[in-house]
């Protein structure tokens, strides 16, 4: 039975994610159990289960911030500003930030060689990047002021992304200096969407 008051909110998720974070970095996502996850946390496997349907998501958790940051840029975005401008903004902004989703948080190395060592989470890595993808060109296939193909868009824009995402978590793990790989991940961002900007230009 769980305990009194366990299944919790905000507080008792942020909790369990501390936990499932520190003992997948430490002894590799494979080798620890949901049950172990949720003793740590003082819950129960249910109450886990609960807030993260699957044991992937306990350390692949941002997933629906990319969801919402994907929907905001099409439908936040300025009236004078065309989706790719308001793609582009968006991953700025994260850089800046340091934000878990642009790969160059100083907390992004653990992140990296832990997903790297596990057949699962890249699976379900790439099962959300799909995911992703698809929530994309459906927000922009409801756009009625985006003229083009909103399938190829976002198809080219989420493997873009992955691509330099990828190449920051190489060089990251390999020990190259934050700072020069920082400066070259906002770099190839810029060639992406000069690249995707030449083939996505709005109509005059």
């Amino acid at each position: 039975m769980p305990r009194t008051g366990e299944r919790g909110g905000p507080q008792t998720r942020a909790r369990i994610l501390a936990v499932a974070n520190r003992l997948f970095v430490e002894r590799g996502y494979d080798t620890v159990t949901v049950a172990e996850v949720a003793r740590e946390a003082g819950v129960s496997s249910v109450t886990v289960f609960n807030h993260f349907p699957r044991k992937e998501d306990l350390f692949l958790d941002r997933a629906v911030d990319a969801e919402e940051l994907l929907r905001a840029s099409v439908r936040d975005r300025a009236p004078d500003a065309d989706v790719l401008t308001s793609l582009r903004d968006a991953t700025r902004r994260l850089v800046d930030a340091g934000h878990p989703l642009s790969g160059v948080n100083d907390r992004s190395v653990p992140f990296f060689r832990t997903v790297a060592a596990s057949p699962a989470l890249i699976a379900r890595a790439r099962e959300i990047a799909a995911d992703l993808q698809r929530t994309l060109a459906e927000e922009l296939e409801r756009d009625s002021a985006f003229e083009g193909d909103g399938s190829l868009l976002a198809a080219f824009f989420i493997a873009g992304y992955a691509t330099v995402l990828m190449e920051t978590a190489r060089r990251r793990t390999a020990g190259e200096p934050p700072s020069a790989v920082v400066d070259d991940h906002s770099a190839r961002l810029e060639q992406l969407f000069d690249a995707l900007r030449g083939g996505f230009a709005p109509r005059p």
